[in-house]
């Protein structure tokens, strides 16, 4: 549902959250510490699924940055590494943010990826 709410003399449109957004922002949440726990408690909640998906994609993301760079020689270490680390944190506080704030925003670069159905 969409509100609209004059505001200092401009008229901004308020979201109103759904019942399953509002249930599950805990576990949406949860999803991008430990990505499992709303595919084992939330299974009906498109919100906490979703999450679930972009918290699973952010984990994947992360593991293959740390294995490249590891791996790769000198480049990797002092380039692929931190930048990619700093990526998946910058990636985790969105997703996170997003999450609290009630939204389905995809993640900036992998978030198109859909693992999850």
């Amino acid at each position: 549902m969409t509100e609209e709410v004059k505001v200092d003399g401009t008229t901004e449109a308020v979201q109103e959250e759904s019942a399953d957004v509002k249930n599950n922002k805990g576990m949406a949440i949860l999803a991008y510490i430990i990505f499992f726990i709303p595919l084992i408690t939330a299974k009906e909640s498109e919100f906490a699924m979703y999450h679930a998906n972009q918290g699973l994609v952010l984990f994947l993301f992360g593991v293959s940055v740390s294995i490249v760079g590891t791996i790769v020689p000198i480049i990797g270490w002092l380039l692929i590494l931190p930048l990619g680390m700093l990526c998946w944190f910058v990636f985790l506080v969105l997703g996170i943010i997003n999450a609290s704030n009630g939204k389905q925003k995809p993640l900036p670069m992998i978030g198109k990826v859909s693992i999850l159905k």
